[in-house]
């Protein structure tokens, strides 16, 4: 079996989890996107997207009062579905939209580190170093539950810190004083169907608590500690974004930032610090994309073993014959690496938001149909939460057919893979 530890994870070890999934690339390699897409907007769309998260996350914090499990979402979506294609195919679209994000970690880590180095730098740099992370977290994750939660927590604690030091010296600088940003480009209303999908990102950078429904079973009192831990770790990464992005548009303009774009963070720094600010913002984006990386890591082949154990997947063989967790350990790490290695931060971030938040309706209709007098959900919550992921879904998806069309093709033929194989492996396995 997987193995796991009950009440290895501490309440706190459960936020430094999922803290360290969202503080990390979402706001380092999002920023910029964000801002592209909202302009003059930017940054109230991180509350928007913060509003909308809390909807989504009321289903899940409901399904893990009820069902705790180190499954997390796959467990959910089992309960909701039945053993079938339905919930098999959501829950890889889970762990795959998880392991994109790990992609875009990686990258974001390779991009913030090359910033210490004045002269331009071979372009392989970024994906080699986003592969040197992977590797890292690998080695992290088969140390145990107690080492990572308490890597992952004092880590996600100097990182909290050094980025509010950084968004604050920021304000500072410019006493405070609410931004109003001059833009010397074309198109500057940001458009509706712009602002939709921008929100559709910052979902992206908040979905990080999905990593603390993913180690239920391991967590202290689950009941309990899950939906608090969810509940403070969406605040904790609110607060941080807005000081962010608050601080940076106050010290760089919409264009400025679109053209740092995945640094865009650093640039900012050096109002405040000079030449030290992007050292200090590179030193916080490697503590950020690690704590994330590893976190994420952890969940995924935490979900990935259950579905293995419940026989919905084939099991992962690595030659780590004593445990199932562990062979799906390293299925998830190489994933991550090719991922790593073939796209860029863009098209990740894009085909994250696409997978996650169809995943995302899955759940809430699940939970709608089948799950809500069990677990006491309140139907208007979740059908709010079905009707915004809808919408952002849908003018997401429409903006990237006319700017990327490439980046909804291939997520439409992993979905429609995933549900064709799953079909095809559950028919043979019951003959």
């Amino acid at each position: 079996m997987g193995n796991y530890k009950k009440n290895s994870i501490t309440l706190g070890g459960a936020v430094g989890l999922g803290t360290g999934v969202m503080i990390s690339a979402g706001i380092f390699a999002l920023l910029g996107q964000v801002a592209e897409l909202s302009r003059q907007w930017f940054p109230l769309i991180f509350i928007i997207g913060s509003i909308v998260t809390g909807f989504s996350a009321y289903s899940y914090m409901k399904m893990s009062q009820e069902f705790p499990s180190a499954g997390g979402i796959g467990m959910f979506l089992v309960k909701a579905y039945g053993k079938g294609t339905i919930a098999t195919a959501a829950s890889l679209m889970m762990a795959i939209s998880m392991i994109i994000n790990q992609s875009l970690v990686a990258r974001t880590f390779g991009t913030y580190t090359l910033q210490l180095f004045e002269s331009k730098q071979p372009g392989f740099l970024i994906p080699l170093l986003g592969v040197g992370l992977i590797v890292f977290s690998f080695i992290v994750n088969i140390s145990g539950n107690t080492f990572i939660q308490s890597f992952t927590s004092i880590a996600s604690f100097v990182k909290i810190i050094g980025l509010s030091v950084l968004a604050l010296s920021g304000l500072w600088i410019v006493d405070f004083a609410l931004p109003s940003p001059q833009s010397g480009a074309v198109n500057q209303d940001a458009g509706t169907l712009n602002l939709i999908a921008a929100v559709s990102l910052t979902i992206l950078a908040f979905k990080g608590f999905t990593t603390i429904t993913n180690s239920g079973a391991e967590i202290t009192k689950p009941r309990k500690n899950i939906g608090l831990a969810i509940s403070i770790s969406i605040i904790i990464s609110l607060v941080i974004y807005l000081l962010l992005a608050w601080a940076v548009l106050s010290n760089l303009t919409i264009d400025e930032i679109i053209k740092a774009k995945d640094y865009a963070l650093a640039e900012a720094a050096r109002p405040a610090f000079g030449g030290y600010g992007v050292w200090f913002t590179v030193i916080l984006a490697i503590i950020a994309t690690i704590t994330g990386i590893i976190a994420s890591v952890f969940a995924v082949s935490r979900m990935l073993a259950m579905l293995s154990e419940m026989s919905l997947i084939p099991e992962a063989n690595f030659g780590l014959k004593k445990s199932v967790q562990k062979n799906t350990l390293v299925l998830t790490v190489v994933l991550a690496i090719i991922l790593t290695v073939t796209l860029d931060l863009t098209r990740i971030a894009s085909m994250g938001a696409i997978l996650y938040l169809i995943m995302d309706m899955i759940v809430h209709f699940g939970v709608l149909k089948h799950l809500r007098h069990k677990v006491g959900a309140n139907p208007i919550i979740v059908t709010i939460a079905l009707i915004l992921d809808g919408v952002i879904l849908s003018a997401f998806i429409l903006l990237k057919i006319k700017s990327d069309l490439f980046v909804v093709i291939v997520s439409g033929i992993i979905i429609t893979l995933l549900f064709v194989v799953e079909k095809l492996y559950l028919n043979r396995k019951s003959k």
